[in-house]
Parts: C-alpha cells; structure tokens; sequence
C-alpha cells in the first residue's frame, strides 16, 4: 500500500494566497489543512501532526517568527516561510527562531514546490538516520569515521575547522544556516558575532571543493544572511 501524500500546514491569513496555495499544492497531490492565526496553527499543528508547514509571519494575532519559537520547542516539522517582508533582518531572525527556509513574495509555484521538496527530503532523512557515517551531496562524499572528504575521485584535506562546517552544511544541504547559526555550532556561542571568521573560512573551503570557487556550485552565499549548500539530489 502507498504512503499517504505528505500533510502541509498553510499557515495564512490572506484569502487570496490562501486559495493561490491551497490550489497549487492540491494539484501536487498534498494534502492541505490550513490556519489564518497563530492560535489556529498551533491547534491544528498539535491536532493533525503536519508533515511541512507554510508560514506568512504578519498573522491578525501574532507574528510568524514568535510561532516558529513556540513549534520549535517541541517539534521538528519544516516550516517554510513565505512572506510579504524581504529585509535580510526578518530573514535572519526567522531562519535563527528554527525556520528551515524562507521565500519572500511574490514567488513561483515551482520555486515553492522545489523549496518543499528539499525540505520533505531533508526531515525524512534526519529522521530515518541521524547517525550515518556517509554523507554525500553530488559529487560530494564525506566519511565520518575515517574522516575523508572527496569530490569525484580527488581526495580534499581540510583543516579541523573546515572540515567542521563542511560537514554541518552537509548535514543541512538544501537549507539555508545563517551566520549566526553557523558560528555557534563550528566555533562555539562566544563567537557568534565574529563573521569575518566565516567568510575566511569559506573562502578557503570553496577552494578546496569547487571547481570554480569565484562561481560556486554546491556552497552558496545567501546575502546578509548566511549560507546554503546547494541539494543537488534527485
């Protein structure tokens, strides 16, 4: 018997993007409830257990961001923003309260739809197993018992801290980790304001991983907020 198609919570409170999504994704074959208030989408977010949620952040009864706070403490569900505010300030501050990725309207169903997937993939892969020892992102291959990195057949040798936030942007291919995220995991809570140590340090990572580091492929800049490495799976 086949799985059910994935359950998406759409968090929104303007009618028209309401129907705008609830038509787009029907036509994926999602599954759709939906919610116009925080109050609502914490109801149905406890009640129906939703696979993905789409989050705008400007709701009648609160803010987005404080919502994605409140999930986070007691669950890992994607939650994917889509929102009228395109300042890097509110991107940064959503992705930091635990949102897996942000798209500012307006914005294409395809582009939505290929968002979801990377995000459907990544938790299913996180919850199936946390534990691998082999992550592999294209042509991107990192052992972690023997700790070797190689891209196709070359071998790379990284230095304890590159290999470090190599692997917590393997971990996370396909989400967007801002700097201060970054930092915190790779040097430690003390340093999460220090971001030239971040672009020193990819910097030197692009070097060593990209065929073209003034034109990166896989490890992705997202301006003023962080960065991403590009899921390149099918």
């Amino acid at each position: 018997m086949s799985a059910l198609p994935a359950l998406v919570l759409v968090v929104e409170d303007e009618a028209q993007m309401l129907r705008f999504l609830r038509t787009a994704l029907v036509a994926q074959d999602y599954r759709v409830i939906d919610a116009g208030t925080v109050k609502a989408a914490l109801v149905a977010a406890t009640t129906y257990n939703p696979e993905l949620i789409l989050l705008d952040l400007g709701l009648p009864d609160g803010d987005g961001i404080d919502l994605t706070r409140q999930i986070r403490e007691w669950s890992r569900v994607p939650i994917v923003v889509i929102s009228a505010r395109g300042k890097e300030d509110d991107k940064v501050k959503a992705l930091d309260a635990g949102a897996d990725d942000y798209l500012t309207k307006p914005f294409g169903v395809r582009e939505l739809l290929a968002r979801m997937r990377v995000a459907l993939r990544h938790a299913a892969q996180a919850g199936t197993d946390t534990s691998t020892s082999i992550i592999e992102v294209g042509a991107l291959r990192i052992d972690q018992v023997r700790r070797e990195v190689t891209v196709g057949e070359r071998e790379v040798h990284l230095t304890p801290i590159e290999y470090r936030l190599l692997v917590l942007l393997a971990k996370n291919a396909g989400k967007v980790l801002t700097h201060r995220q970054i930092l915190k995991e790779v040097w430690g809570p003390p340093y999460t304001n220090e971001t030239h140590y971040l672009r020193v340090f990819m910097t030197q990572l692009r070097r060593k991983i990209e065929d073209d580091p003034a034109r990166p492929h896989l490890l992705v800049t997202e301006p003023g907020v962080g960065y991403r490495m590009k899921d390149v799976s099918g």
